[in-house]
């Protein structure tokens, strides 16, 4: 039997974590690598935020690499796994957090807003997790951890677009989580609430008055509820919600 979880357990282990330059994404990059895990920090725009993560990481004592690809775009995805691959060994871990969150009315909204979404929100979970797949298999151990959001439950205050493609995360992660539980592969999601980041500092209707617990939600609480899901080989299929008690099951 797998021993208790603990920093040992990710050691060795290479987590590739989209979206990791920044917020909830470089929160997580640096709670895996306090886990012992090394890191590929995936970005498309802040090129100077996620070496800043890499030098983080290497502070800590973890390996990283910083790798720019748009995850909506299957040979963009393509090339970052096997850069991961060359740089630092096989994704055993992939947290598929990159994503776009723009407040619009239902008016304002689109095609061309809608296609955005779903391409960078729900997409690149797909694309991604294909890509990871044939390693994770042949390795028969494997971590996928989707973000979600409580505005799945909730409605949410971003757009029904945002909801929307959040919800397809959700569909995703319970029908692969059961194709690949024989297999040492766990699926899992996290929900956040309204966790202090930008998005949040940018929208309005966000206020911490709403959450039950009475203050927006850490970065950090997002983490290690990642981690937990990553050292965990018993809990799958499941969607951990990190929402100061906005929603509860």
């Amino acid at each position: 039997m797998d021993a208790i979880a603990g920093k040992e357990d990710l050691e060795g282990k290479i987590a590739l974590v989209t979206g990791g330059s920044r917020g909830i994404g470089r929160a997580i990059c640096l709670a895996l690598a306090e886990a012992g895990a090394d890191i590929a920090v995936n970005y498309n725009e802040r090129e100077n935020e996620a070496k800043q993560v890499c030098s983080r990481v290497e502070d800590i004592g973890g390996r990283c690499v910083a790798i720019r690809a748009n995850v909506a775009i299957a040979a963009d995805v393509t090339r970052m796994v096997d850069s991961v691959a060359r740089a630092l060994g096989e994704v055993s871990i992939l947290v598929n957090n990159a994503g776009v969150a723009r407040p619009q009315a239902p008016e304002e909204i689109t095609e061309a807003d809608w296609d955005e979404i779903m391409d960078v929100n729900l997409k690149s979970v797909f694309l991604l997790t294909q890509a990871v797949l044939p390693r994770m298999r042949a390795a028969k151990w494997g971590r996928i951890v989707n973000m979600s959001s409580a505005a799945v439950q909730l409605g949410g205050i971003i757009g029904p677009h945002y909801t929307a493609s959040k919800a397809g995360v959700l569909g995703l992660t319970r029908a692969y989580a059961p194709l690949l539980a024989g297999e040492g592969i766990t699926v899992n999601a996290v929900a956040p609430g309204m966790i202090a980041t930008d998005m949040i500092a940018d929208n309005p209707k966000a206020r911490p008055e709403r959450v039950p617990v009475g203050r927006f939600g850490g970065a950090d609480e997002v983490a290690q509820a990642v981690v937990m899901l990553a050292k965990n080989g018993y809990i799958t299929g499941q969607t951990l919600n990190v929402n100061g008690g906005l929603y509860m099951n």
